[in-house]
Parts: C-alpha cells; structure tokens; sequence
C-alpha cells in the first residue's frame, strides 16, 4: 500500500497524508541559526551498547579523518565526542545538481556510568566508523563471612 498526496483542493481528506513533521524539519534551520547542510550533520548519531566488558559508542563519520575527530572525557564522567566535517571546495565552474552530504561541526556527550574506567578509554577510526571503548570496572561481590553460632 503506497500512500499518495492528493491535489484535489476540495478534497478535505487530503492534508491527512501530508508529512506531519514537514513544518517542524523547515524551521529547524532557522532555530539553530546554521544552514540545512550543517543543520543535518550537526546531531551526529550514535550508538552505545553494554558489553560485560565495556561500553563501547560507535558512530558513522563517512569522509572525516581522525585529525578532525575529538574524543574527551569531561568532569571526570562525560564522554565528549566533537568534529567537523568540512564543505567540498566549489569550483565557479561546476554546476550542481543535488547536494545531500552535509558538513558542519558536531559534538555529542553522554554522562557514562559509575563503572566506567574512564582512565583507559580507547578511540579507533576505521572505515568511516568511529569507535570509541570504555572498559568496565569489575563490580566486586560482597565478601560473605560465616559466623558461628554458640550455645
């Protein structure tokens, strides 16, 4: 079932299968005062996972080397990853067709866990996938000691 925009004006139904976020994504832009390329690639995504082992973050930075990629750890627990993405030199002479790469800079943070090792973070850009890993202190069992019982 594919869903089609009507272009009767006198159909009252019509505007029911319209984008109903169409509005929000053309104001975007303008609230964060930067241009629809940068506004795109200033959010940059990212994925966390718990392993036994550690917390490991992955993001997708098609095109950025790791001279341009930060990775920080703040206040002792924030994980900061920031970047930029620069815009590809025009030429006066091309002639553009479609641009959907966006550039821009981008920072995420994520308040990372008690457990955390944050001391040995490590950080591996391969493939245009940026991992970052942080290992997992061991949680310590409570140390259980037998009393006996007299009488």
């Amino acid at each position: 079932m594919s869903i089609v925009r009507r272009s009767n004006v006198f159909d009252p139904f019509a505007d029911l299968w319209a984008d109903p976020f169409d509005t929000f994504r053309s104001i975007v832009p303008a609230i964060s005062g930067g241009s629809s390329e940068t506004a795109a690639f200033a959010n940059a995504r990212m994925d966390w996972k718990e392993t036994p082992e550690a917390h490991v973050f992955k993001a997708d930075l098609p095109g950025v080397k790791k001279e341009e990629v930060k990775v920080e750890v703040e206040d002792g627990n924030v994980l900061v990853v920031s970047g930029e993405r620069t815009k590809e030199k025009e030429d006066k002479n091309d002639k553009w067709h479609r641009v959907e790469r966006s550039s821009g800079k981008f920072v995420r943070r994520f308040r990372l866990p008690e457990d955390a090792k944050v001391e040995e973070v490590k950080a591996g850009l391969e493939n245009g996938v940026l991992t970052v890993t942080v290992p997992k202190a061991e949680v310590k069992k409570p140390e259980v000691k037998a009393i006996e019982i007299s009488g």
